[in-house]
């Protein structure tokens, strides 16, 4: 999905993305500790969060780190970003633009650079990733570090079989996102963490009836409903027990004034 379809479907989510999205009472923390761990992030970094969202992943980060300076929760949704609240939380600062415009210059950022910032599910989202990391990587201070979060090239979800070989369609490898940082000069590594899941059989077939995954609004209602079906059958133990393995592709400047 990409630009005015991926918005869409998040405007009409936002108000109940929250309650869609959260597996478990454990994920966000354990999601939001591998995020400040794999960054190295300390109280006094200027930090974006790029296509946050709700800001599920920002407001851990900020609650685990006491952030000296707002983190800044970037998302091209006003609809999202609201979900916030009003006001927003002192340490979080909604800023509505996408990775693109971010990336161009063409909306500013309260901070002139920026010491960490990472992409979380959203690079997928992204017409020309060359070109908006490139953008992204120019936009870190010296030593600054980019993070891009992305599920891997294949997925061992229990979703319908259209819905896992869409996916694979959709899904940029996380290798070639590797090697847009370097060509954006920067040093990158590419490494994986997984968590094993446990939800409630009826509560994820709820989350697929809502579209959680953006992968799943390209489905027709008849045909998500067909899916549903299909994943009764396919699984009729009541907990569902999966991996959710993430790349993380880590970026970093070097640390010496241009």
């Amino acid at each position: 999905m990409e630009g005015r379809d991926a918005r869409g479907h998040y405007e009409e989510l936002a108000a109940e993305y929250d309650e869609h999205w959260v597996y478990g009472p454990d994920y966000i923390p354990w999601m939001s500790g591998r995020i400040t761990e794999a960054l190295r992030l300390g109280p006094m970094d200027r930090i974006a969060d790029i296509g946050s969202g709700t800001g599920l992943f920002a407001r851990e980060v900020a609650k685990q780190l006491q952030p000296r300076h707002p983190i800044l929760c970037v998302d091209p949704s006003e609809a999202m970003l609201g979900q916030l609240g009003s006001p927003p939380p002192a340490d979080l600062t909604p800023v509505v633009a996408s990775a693109e415009e971010i990336a161009e210059g063409r909306t500013g950022l309260p901070y002139e650079q920026l010491d960490a910032m990472w992409l979380k599910e959203s690079v997928h989202h992204v017409a020309d990733p060359a070109h908006t990391l490139r953008g992204l990587a120019e936009r870190l201070a010296p030593g600054g570090r980019l993070l891009v979060v992305m599920l891997p090239a294949t997925i061992r979800y229990p979703l319908f079989e259209a819905a896992l070989a869409r996916f694979e369609e959709l899904q940029p490898d996380p290798a070639v996102i590797e090697g847009h940082l370097r060509a954006a000069g920067l040093e990158a590594g590419l490494s994986y963490v997984e968590h094993e899941l446990r939800i409630d059989r009826d509560k994820y077939l709820g989350m697929v009836r809502a579209r959680y995954m953006s992968l799943l609004s390209t489905f027709s209602d008849n045909e998500i409903e067909k899916g549903i079906e299909e994943m009764r059958v396919a699984h009729p133990e009541p907990v569902l027990v999966f991996p959710d393995r993430f790349a993380f592709v880590l970026g970093r400047r070097d640390g010496e004034s241009a």
